[in-house]
């Protein structure tokens, strides 16, 4: 990398409904590319159409989709930036009016109106996340990230509260974490060593406990298969709900792994030039931005330009966000955050 900046796998909804890219998608990443980024991610691209999330989702799930990735590596890569897609499946948050089927689960989740999946589809969606990877280093990606957060489906089998299989993919946190480490394994024997290989976890929401990512996280470290670990921590500053008597706050615990050579990279309200260098001061590697980079596709440079550097305030007018590269529909997406678009007069 050529700097110390992620963007954060964002979604946008931009794409098309078949998963191919979208000219808005493309210039939404490469906006971001020639912003200085040094590591430019996709939104979470699902790796089986059962898995999709949301409409409008960029998909890795077929070769098909192959010409759009190509297109979008090459402009990445032309910038400076690496380029790096988000391997997804969301399981039981599939929404069934997007999926047009009950969404999937390691156990049957009646309030999310999920099924189990079988054995033998494990054994598929476990192919299926490796052959996604294969296709993205042929697509001319540098390397892929494995989304394991924010309540998917590999969170669901992470996840004692949505995991109550018996079998070997249940029960212990060896059982529950066998199929990310089965992807893992070998998606690196596949994609070899040049090919960079990251995970991304997340702690406290969707019953992952801190105590439980920590051990995970290390044994991923320790098996020496993966480049980087992505942590998404939602806000890096506040005080843990596992340890409410701790005086250290969800990045401090974090840092207390042993990291050897793998790289680390956290999200989770880092939003100013202040943020970022005190997060770098802590022992982060590189600073994954969400928030900050869609409001400035130049957030690298400005931080870089001038240390004490703020986000323009929200909310935002429509046409400031469709300056920085956001289209109709993704900027339709972002009223979801309150006060982050301004209403439209009437």
């Amino acid at each position: 990398m050529k700097n110390r900046f992620m963007l954060a796998p964002l979604t946008n909804r931009q794409s098309f409904e078949n998963g191919k890219l979208s000219d808005e998608e493309f210039h939404w990443l490469t906006m971001r590319a020639k912003g200085q980024f040094g590591m430019v991610m996709t939104c979470a691209s699902h790796v089986q159409q059962i898995g999709k999330g949301f409409p409008g989702q960029l998909g890795i799930f077929s070769d098909d989709l192959i010409e759009g990735h190509k297109k979008l590596t090459k402009a990445i890569k032309a910038e400076g930036s690496l380029a790096v897609i988000q391997l997804h499946h969301a399981g039981m948050r599939s929404p069934k009016e997007v999926i047009k089927q009950k969404g999937v689960c390691p156990s049957d989740n009646d309030k999310h109106n999920a099924r189990a999946l079988t054995l033998d589809e494990i054994v598929q969606l476990k192919e299926d996340f490796i052959n996604a990877a294969i296709r993205a280093k042929k697509c001319g990606y540098n390397g892929v990230e494995v989304h394991g957060a924010h309540g998917y489906i590999l969170t669901q089998f992470l996840s004692s509260d949505f995991n109550k299989r018996t079998d070997s993919y249940g029960g212990s946190l060896e059982n529950r974490s066998r199929l990310l480490f089965e992807i893992i394994y070998e998606i690196r024997k596949q994609c070899g060593n040049d090919f960079l290989l990251g995970v991304r976890l997340s702690p406290e929401k969707f019953g992952m406990k801190l105590s439980e990512i920590k051990i995970i996280s290390q044994q991923l470290i320790d098996a020496k298969q993966i480049d980087f670990l992505d942590i998404s921590l939602w806000d890096c500053f506040k005080l843990p709900e596992e340890y409410p008597e701790s005086k250290l706050n969800l990045l401090e615990h974090i840092l207390q792994l042993d990291f050897k050579t793998v790289k680390l990279t956290v999200a989770g309200n880092i939003r100013t030039a202040v943020d970022v260098q005190t997060v770098l001061d802590l022992g982060v590697d590189f600073v994954t931005i969400g928030r900050s980079g869609i409001l400035h596709h130049d957030f690298p440079t400005r931080v870089m330009d001038d240390p004490y550097f703020t986000p323009v305030k929200n909310p935002v007018s429509v046409d400031y966000l469709k300056q920085e590269g956001l289209s109709h529909t993704f900027i339709t997406y972002m009223r979801r955050w309150e006060g982050f678009v301004e209403d439209e007069k009437l």
